[in-house]
């Protein structure tokens, strides 16, 4: 039976964990409470610590829920009254990939007349990305984002996120996706006209400002849901998709990585160990507000929809 997990504000200063099966909203607590069981953890960041017994327990708790739903009907939340949080409120790194969707890697290579490589795996060229702070950059579903002072070529990327279940260290990639706890969406914000510092020569290495680009305090909306990884099916055939007021923006499918998720976290976990908690964003598709030099203004709606994993909703001001 199909679960997801979300965290949601009790009160101004507490969360709670949620737990969703079918159309269902519960308070995981109560509900753990009401079934007697003794769950290892019940805040999501806890739960990934101990992901494969935590799972095994969820499942047994959603199969009873699915079951006999009048012995939960006191636990029961009116999802569309609550105040959603990120799934996560404390996670590790956010690694996240860039130029890996091959719709995108087109569009960009038309539109500025750039030589981008197709099939860099052919060319021995590796994954690349780059770390968005964790705490700072997460806003949830529903949550506003503030235009950067001075930013005036705010973009969007729609992007699936995968979060980590178990330490992971030097592994293949055939056993990379063991390491999945679930799947979320994400949206990327990046401020363009952060990127290069148009004062400083063309040659220093220091003219390009990778933090200005993409750090920033709501740079990384996520949510609205965890799925667990066992409920995704092939995690590398998500029909993903952004709408802007409306418009439909970017529309493809994870099929277009360049490099899948089992690459990335293999790639990823040959330098540095990869850890519970984790948040790898695995690139953006066709699309994006740079390739037609289009921007977000205040009071845009971002709406960034991935198959089987919900719908995540920005706002910004």
């Amino acid at each position: 039976m199909k679960y997801q997990l979300f965290t949601y504000l009790k009160d101004a200063r507490r969360s709670a964990t949620g737990l969703l099966v079918g159309e269902n909203a519960y308070d995981l607590g109560q509900v753990v409470s009401t079934a007697g069981l003794a769950l290892v953890a019940t805040s999501i960041d806890a739960l990934l610590e101990c992901w494969e017994e935590a799972n095994s327990q969820l499942q047994e708790l959603a199969r009873s829920v699915t079951e006999t739903p009048e012995r939960y009907s006191s636990d029961r939340l009116e999802l569309d009254s609550l105040q959603l949080a990120t799934p996560v409120q404390r996670p590790g790194t956010i690694y996240a990939a860039g130029a890996n969707y091959r719709d995108h890697v087109e569009a960009m290579a038309r539109a500025f007349n750039m030589k981008l490589s197709l099939d860099p795996r052919s060319e021995g060229i590796a994954p690349w990305h780059f770390i968005k702070p964790a705490r700072g950059s997460l806003v949830a579903h529903k949550q506003a984002v503030d235009i950067p002072e001075g930013v005036s070529m705010l973009d969007w990327e729609a992007e699936l996120a995968v979060v980590i279940g178990k330490r992971a260290s030097r592994v293949t990639v055939d056993e990379a996706l063991d390491y999945v706890a679930g799947y979320t969406c994400a949206n990327d914000l990046s401020a363009r006209d952060r990127l290069r510092r148009e004062q400083v020569d063309p040659s220093s290495p220091f003219r390009f400002d990778w933090i200005g680009h993409k750090c920033f305090t709501g740079a990384c909306p996520l949510g609205p849901y965890l799925t667990p990884a066992q409920f995704v099916g092939n995690p590398e055939n998500l029909d993903i998709r952004l709408w802007r007021n409306g418009k439909l923006e970017q529309d493809s499918n994870t099929r277009n990585h360049m490099y899948g998720i089992a690459e990335q976290i293999s790639y990823l976990s040959q330098t540095i160990d990869l850890f519970p908690g984790d948040v790898l964003l695995t690139g953006t598709p066709a699309g994006v507000g740079m390739e037609s030099h289009t921007f977000l203004d205040r009071g845009d709606v971002l709406k960034v929809w991935i198959e089987g994993l919900g719908e995540l909703e920005t706002t910004i001001r």
